[in-house]
């Protein structure tokens, strides 16, 4: 069927699941039981259905016998380990809000996040790299020194109460998680009762959304919105009880714990996690040692990997499936990650927190050249359209514009936030996500950018992914982000950072070179610069606005007033 404009609908032949979290995961325990749900290789922790679902049920427990209730907000301040997802189910199982904390929050900014949403708890690993989470606590709250576990009354923490530590040896005022843990009781009655009353739309997950200004924003999810993301996402990977996903990306991200731990949750797959933080070397390690069939990753994680100089010592025959998402996906990298490593039917998804997160995925049988070069079609149950940002018009396809989605997986809105809900929000129950797309005759999207990224150079509109998409076939190319700079004369210039393949020292003659009457001339970077790196979030998302911070410093330029 043709699209006479770009607008796709999902997909209604499956119904939407309307249990909760918890009420779902019992059911998928009870019939995998012995089978293995989860393995922590850093940890080499190894646990059935049937021994994950008794973890769960003591901590949901163990949280009401905290005096947890209902409603109440959690902190998780740590990376990926067994003890993540256990907070993850049993909070679903109690209805308390799971918070997700991000690791690389420094003192103000988890101050800013815990008080925002009145955090009665938090869960916190001791220190990671150069991240002493035990030292910015005692600064936020000297008291801990003072008080029993559970009873912190804290001036600039003023809700927390119950602080519980990671690993061995607890800090005062700190109650460690294993010992939490064995306060709880398997079967316990009162965890029932609570279950009981819970509704599948009731709020389980707050996220902090990441901004370049700001303070972010607590995007608020439910039970429906993220169980029936994962299931859906599970259904585009084709996962089955007998499929083993290596999930190297962060649990306190979407990706890790939507697309991650819910896809194999409600599909019976068993979860791979092969180190704490992401490792290219201990990420293939656990593929060949526990023979995965789906790996997830964001580009730069599939490029380490691909890149690393042991790669071929490894065997990665049995992948099959996986995702690449968080950022635009290279055609060049998901061709060799194809080929490379045997991920024929890897698929790419596109969405963003307050989605829960994937809006449009491939699956494995798409074709593989709209596999490489699109996010797929629309999910089920969910609508997605272009419009254009000046009017709102629904664009003809093939025409770039905003990109909306409406459905069940639009968040619950930003927590304590009405008014920033209602500019993301629109009155018909749009999400306008502030990316640019496109969508052709047959309801594939493709992202061309973000509206805030785009170029306008002498009244061109230039998308820099357009720009990167032809900057990766140079064979010295690793990897490479364009953006626009400051400049008097045309408003904005192009600048290209670009990583080059290990071995290789191209110059920007080369580079210049390669673009001659291949590419319009005005899309010729003005600026080029050799990098061994880009700032990257803790996810992995490259982040354009400090690269255009440090070429405004470099060349002593002020923005231009485009209006």
């Amino acid at each position: 069927m043709s699209l006479s404009t770009s607008y796709a609908c999902g997909s209604r032949d499956q119904p939407l699941i309307t249990q909760t979290l918890g009420a779902f995961f019992d059911a998928m325990a009870a019939r995998q039981g012995a089978r293995e749900a989860l393995v922590s290789c850093h940890q080499q922790r190894r646990l059935s259905w049937a021994e994950l679902a008794r973890e769960v049920d003591m901590l949901a427990s163990a949280m009401l016998r905290s005096g947890l209730a209902r409603g109440d907000r959690v902190g998780i301040w740590a990376h990926n380990c067994v003890e993540w997802v256990l907070m993850q189910l049993a909070t679903a199982k109690v209805g308390v809000v799971l918070v997700n904390i991000n690791p690389a929050y420094r003192v103000s900014e988890v101050e800013y996040a815990l008080n925002k949403v009145g955090c009665k708890a938090l869960v916190l690993m001791p220190e990671f790299r150069t991240s002493d989470y035990l030292a910015m606590m005692r600064e936020l709250a000297p008291e801990l020194a003072h008080c029993a576990p559970g009873e912190l009354h804290a001036a600039r923490l003023p809700q927390l109460r119950l602080l519980v530590q990671l690993g061995e040896a607890p800090e005062p005022g700190m109650l460690r998680f294993g010992e939490w843990l064995q306060r709880g009781e398997a079967g316990d009655p009162q965890v029932a009762a609570v279950a009981a009353t819970l509704d599948c739309h009731d709020p389980i997950n707050i996220q902090f959304t990441s901004g370049t200004t700001g303070f972010p924003k607590g995007a608020t999810l439910t039970h429906s919105n993220i169980l029936n993301n994962g299931y859906f996402i599970g259904e585009a990977m084709k996962l089955g009880q007998e499929d083993r996903l290596c999930i190297p990306v962060p649990l306190y991200h979407c990706f890790g714990m939507v697309l991650g731990n819910l896809a194999c949750i409600t599909h019976g797959a068993a979860i791979v996690y092969p180190n704490s933080a992401f490792d290219p070397l201990l990420t293939l390690q656990a593929v060949q040692a526990e023979r995965c069939t789906g790996l997830h990753g964001v580009p730069t994680m599939f490029i380490a990997m691909l890149d690393h100089p042991r790669f071929r010592e490894f065997d990665t025959s049995t992948l099959r499936t996986g995702i690449m998402a968080g950022s635009p996906c290279p055609v060049e990298v998901m061709k060799r990650v194809v080929n490379d490593m045997h991920l024929s039917q890897i698929t790419i998804a596109y969405g963003m927190t307050e989605t829960s997160p994937v809006s449009c995925q491939s699956s494995t049988d798409t074709p593989l050249d709209r596999r490489v070069s699109t996010v797929g079609q629309v999910q089920p149950h969910l609508e997605v359209k272009i419009v254009d940002p000046a009017d709102g018009r629904t664009v003809e396809p093939g025409v770039a514009g905003e990109l909306c989605t409406r459905g069940y997986s639009v968040m619950h809105g930003y927590w304590g936030d009405e008014p920033r809900t209602r500019e993301a929000i629109d009155a018909e129950g749009w999400m306008h996500t502030g990316d640019l797309a496109t969508m052709d005759a047959e309801g594939y999207v493709n992202i061309v950018g973000r509206i805030k990224d785009m170029v306008i150079r002498g009244g061109e509109n230039v998308y820099p992914r357009e720009i990167e998409e032809f900057l990766y076939r140079h064979p010295m190319v690793q990897d490479v982000q364009v953006v626009g700079v400051p400049d008097a004369k045309y408003g904005e210039e192009l600048c290209a950072w670009i990583i080059p393949r290990p071995g290789t020292s191209p110059t920007e003659q080369d580079i210049r070179a390669f673009c001659q009457g291949q590419i319009a001339h005005y899309k010729i970077p003005r600026y080029i610069r050799f990098v061994q790196s880009f700032p990257l979030t803790i996810t992995g998302k490259v982040q354009k606005f400090k690269i255009r911070d440090a070429m405004k410093d470099e060349l002593g330029l002020q923005e231009q007033n485009t209006a």
